[in-house]
């Protein structure tokens, strides 16, 4: 193992948070246990899991198991706001956000998101019980995920808290300027899922050039052209030990404007990836 390297933080709306985090989508059992300790170990302190993703739990005891006091591990999960997407008997945020903590067996996590928007429930109410859980002190932070321009208004409208984080698919085959400038401008924070494109981009001739230039990865390359956006936040995810370090060390380097130019139009307009039934209208 390498020896271990911290990300740097984040600072937006009182909300610090680690640069990189390992992402832990379709990462289950004992394998996301063991990716979970490999990283913290390795020097990972964020990770990011969800209800949906069904690894709570498993979240939850890699990090015990690390030897790293919890206090010292940034923990972020996502809940879903309706009955139809979840357990019948869990329909509200709070119902969702206690379940989530028993599985983790922790007293709070430090960022609480609403997963997706739901169809018919008002943004409104959904708000409501975001701060209700933030209140009670089950989440120290708030936020949302795969908001479109208009909710993200609506959202920070009706939050009685401030929102601290956007979390949205984004990787150089997706254009997201529009609504990351509307994220930022209301001082929240980024964090880009699958920022690496599912490694579509491994084999993008520019990517390579990049990397070749540097004696980087292409992965570490879209990753630091990720960490050079303001206020960016990045979770790859990986349960491969060598590709948990090689993803955290992007430190010891800075793309050119060039590279970043090169890397940032590199959008296509089918580059989205995640798209499930229940997505809302994405903005064009």
């Amino acid at each position: 193992m390498s020896a271990s390297i911290h990300a740097p933080l984040v600072q937006t709306n009182g909300l610090s948070i680690p640069a990189l985090g390992l992402g832990t989508f379709r990462n289950e059992g004992d394998d996301c246990i063991r990716s979970v300790v490999h990283a913290i170990k390795s020097g990972y302190r964020h990770i990011d899991t969800a209800r949906m993703y069904g690894n709570e739990r498993e979240c939850g005891e890699g990090i015990r198991a690390s030897g790293i006091k919890r206090e010292d591990i940034f923990v972020t999960t996502k809940v879903l706001h309706g009955a139809e997407w979840d357990k019948p008997d869990v329909n509200k945020v709070l119902p969702a956000i206690e379940d989530s903590l028993k599985r983790l067996q922790m007293d709070y996590v430090d960022l609480l998101l609403i997963h997706w928007p739901h169809p018919t429930t008002p943004i409104k109410d959904t708000m409501a019980d975001l701060v209700a859980a933030k209140r009670k002190g089950y989440a120290r932070n708030i936020g949302i995920s795969n908001f479109t321009l208009a909710m993200v208004d609506e959202a920070v409208k009706h939050a009685a808290e401030p929102l601290s984080n956007h979390q949205c698919e984004y990787h150089p085959y997706l254009d997201q300027s529009k609504l990351r400038a509307k994220t930022l401008g209301y001082g929240l924070s980024w964090t880009s899922y699958c920022p690496i494109g599912k490694g579509a981009a491994f084999s993008d001739p520019a990517i390579a050039a990049i990397a070749a230039r540097h004696n980087k990865s292409p992965s570490q390359v879209i990753l630091r052209w990720q960490f050079q956006q303001p206020h960016t936040i990045t979770i790859p995810k990986s349960s491969h030990a060598e590709r948990i370090e090689e993803n955290l060390n992007i430190f010891d380097f800075a793309l050119s404007e060039d590279d970043m130019t090169i890397i940032s139009n590199l959008h296509k307009p089918d580059g989205r990836i995640v798209n499930p039934p229940f997505a809302p209208q994405w903005d064009q």
